[in-house]
């Protein structure tokens, strides 16, 4: 199951990708645009910091399919290696991908609040299918069943897509749709260094600590094994 950044703060990216297992790094227009950097300058600098073997995911502007994959190409002759293209899964963004698709570029079918969407993204050759789980809920939907939908959707039909669910705003939201199946997650850094957060783990490190020095006066296991009890 891939875990990847929701993010294009490279201060943030560079943290993150130093202290966990991430597989890559989802922008859109929104976040790009909070940076307040020149678009190329800034994804060039998430590549340098994320390295050539994670994925870094790029959205087109354009709303004409014909435009969507003119886009498409200018961000591959600027931006090399592992790149996924996210492109809305409106009418002309499954023409898009279909068209990108067939030219062998990777694509993400981003932007979709049901599971017929997600169907249409797979079979038009998205690389990755995004259902956006707090959104739909804001709109009183049941976002995990969409993603559960459209995981089996995928699945029974062998489409060679990923259901990459994205739009969290907590920690039980991404824990649901991990436990139903998603191929992966993009989560934003606030969310994301929730996971590990829990105050009995901070407790019981502190009672392993203080029990080690108070027997061998000592926080470190390398100093303790020099001391003869």
């Amino acid at each position: 199951m891939q875990l990847i950044i929701d993010s294009a703060n490279l201060n943030d990216i560079r943290e993150l990708v130093e202290y966990y297992p991430i597989d890559g790094v989802t922008t859109n227009p929104s976040i790009i645009v909070k940076e307040k950097k020149n678009f190329l300058l800034l994804l060039e600098e998430i590549r340098e910091v994320i390295g050539c073997n994670r994925e870094l995911f790029i959205q087109t502007l354009a709303v004409n399919a014909e435009e969507i994959v003119k886009e498409a190409n200018y961000i591959r002759e600027n931006i090399l290696d592992k790149l996924v293209i996210k492109v809305p899964a409106t009418k002309e963004g499954i023409k898009a991908i279909k068209a990108l698709s067939e030219s062998g570029v990777r694509t993400m079918a981003t932007a979709i609040y049901t599971p017929l969407q997600g169907y249409l993204a797979a079979k038009a050759g998205a690389t990755y299918v995004t259902p956006y789980v707090n959104r739909i809920e804001n709109l009183d939907g049941n976002a995990v069943n969409v993603v559960k939908e459209i995981v089996e959707i995928i699945e029974k039909h062998h489409f060679n897509s990923k259901v990459l669910a994205a739009s969290f705003k907590s920690v039980q939201q991404v824990h649901d749709v991990c436990l139903i199946g998603a191929h992966g997650v993009t989560v934003p850094p606030d969310i994301l260094r929730l996971f590990l957060s829990h105050r009995a783990t901070e407790a019981n490190v502190k009672v392993f600590i203080e029990e080690w020095q108070t027997a061998y006066g000592e926080k470190s296991i390398i100093d303790a094994n020099k001391i003869k009890i």
